[in-house]
C-alpha cells in the first residue's frame, strides 16, 4: 500500500522562521543574529527545507544571498501563512483575557441610576471572572479620574476638550418639569425663554449640563433665575412636583409616571441634547475586558431612538443644538 505520508508534514514554523529571516534580509548572517543562533545552524535549516521541498530557495554566491523564483513565492506564501497563525493566537490570548481581569469606569449619576445596571448584569453573567469597579461621580470628578488613569473609561458627557477622546452612544435631550401652577399647556414642548419667566430649578455648577445651560442661555441674552441648586436629578424631580420651581434635566432620568401636578415637555428653540460618550484618555488603549464592556455599553445604554445623529452645530461646552 503506497504511503500517504508527505515530506512537506516536516516543514514547521522554525524552517519558515529562519527562511524568512534569510529571506528579507538576504544574509545568512544577519538571520543567525536576529534568532540567536549561529551562521552555520541557519544554513543547515535553509538545507533542511531545501531538501524537503525538493527545490533551491536562494542563489548562493561568496559575495550574496538571492531568493530563487521558487524562493520568492515562498517567502510570499509564508508571510501570509506566519501572518495568519499570528493572528489567531491573538484572538486566542485575546479571549482568554477578556474572561479574567479587573476594570474601573467612572459613570456620570444620571446614567448610573438609569440606564448601568442593565448592562453590568449582563456584563457580569457573561464575564464572571472580571472585577469590574464603579464610580459613580459628577463631571469634574469623572473626567480627574480619567486623567489620572484611576478608571479605565468614563461614561458621561462629550466636552469641547482636546484631551479627551468621545465615543458617542446615545443622545439625550433636555426636558423642563414643569408645575402646572406655572402654565396651562397642550404641547409637549416648551421654548427656552418661556422657562426663563419661571423660577427654575437646575444642577450646581459641577455639573456639564449647568455649564453647558447657562452658555446657551448667553447666546440668547437669556438669564436663569434660580433660589435652588441640586446635586441629584431625584432631587430636582421631587422640588417641581412640590411646585416649587420648573426643573431642567436630561430625559434619561425622567420618571415612567410623571406627577399629575406637572407637565415633562421637550424644550425647544433651541431644542439642545446632552450626547453622552464612552470617553478615554487620548492615546489611550483598553484592555480586552475593558474593551467589551465598552461595546456592551454602547449597545446597552441606548434605548431604541436615542442613538446619535449625524453632526449637529454644538454649544461651546457641548450640547447639540436645533434652532
Amino acid at each position: 500500500m503506497k504511503s500517504t505520508h508527505s515530506p512537506l508534514a516536516n516543514v514547521n514554523l522554525k524552517l519558515l522562521q529562519a527562511f524568512l529571516l534569510v529571506g528579507e534580509h538576504s544574509s545568512f548572517r544577519a538571520a543567525a543574529e536576529m534568532s540567536y543562533r549561529s551562521t552555520s545552524a541557519v544554513s543547515a535549516q535553509i538545507r533542511q527545507l531545501e531538501d524537503q521541498l525538493g527545490v533551491p530557495l536562494f542563489h548562493r554566491t561568496t559575495r550574496n544571498v538571492r531568493l530563487t523564483a521558487e524562493g520568492q513565492q515562498l517567502l510570499e506564501c509564508a508571510r501570509r501563512a506566519l501572518l495568519e497563525v499570528e493572528t489567531g493566537l491573538r484572538k486566542i490570548q485575546e479571549a482568554a483575557d477578556v474572561q479574567r481581569g479587573r476594570v474601573a469606569i467612572s459613570c456620570s449619576p444620571t446614567i448610573a441610576a438609569t440606564r448601568l445596571a442593565r448592562v453590568l448584569a449582563a456584563y457580569e453573567k457573561d464575564y464572571p471572572g472580571v472585577e469590574v469597579y464603579v464610580r459613580e461621580q459628577p463631571s469634574v470628578q469623572l473626567f480627574e479620574t480619567i486623567r489620572k488613569r484611576e478608571a479605565d473609561f468614563g461614561i458621561g458627557p462629550v466636552v469641547e476638550t482636546g484631551e479627551f477622546q468621545f465615543e458617542t452612544v446615545l443622545e439625550d435631550p433636555l426636558y423642563a418639569l414643569v408645575p402646572k401652577r406655572f402654565i396651562t399647556t397642550s404641547n409637549d414642548t416648551i421654548a427656552l425663554a418661556t422657562l426663563t419667566n419661571m423660577p427654575l430649578l437646575v444642577l450646581n455648577p459641577a455639573n456639564a449640563l449647568r455649564e453647558a445651560l447657562e452658555a446657551t442661555m448667553r447666546e440668547r441674552n437669556l438669564t436663569i433665575t434660580t433660589r435652588y441648586e441640586f446635586t441629584q436629578a431625584a432631587t430636582l424631580i421631587s422640588m417641581a412636583s412640590a411646585g416649587l420651581g420648573a426643573a431642567i434635566l436630561q430625559k434619561v432620568v425622567l420618571p415612567p409616571v410623571i406627577d399629575k401636578n406637572t407637565y415633562a415637555l421637550r424644550i425647544v428653540s433651541p431644542a439642545m441634547s446632552r450626547e453622552v460618550a464612552i470617553i478615554t484618555a487620548r492615546g489611550q488603549s483598553l484592555s480586552p475586558a475593558s474593551r467589551r464592556l465598552a461595546e456592551l455599553l454602547k449597545q446597552g445604554l441606548p434605548d431604541p431612538g436615542e442613538h446619535p445623529r449625524p453632526t449637529r452645530r454644538k454649544s461651546r461646552v457641548g450640547l447639540a443644538l436645533d434652532s
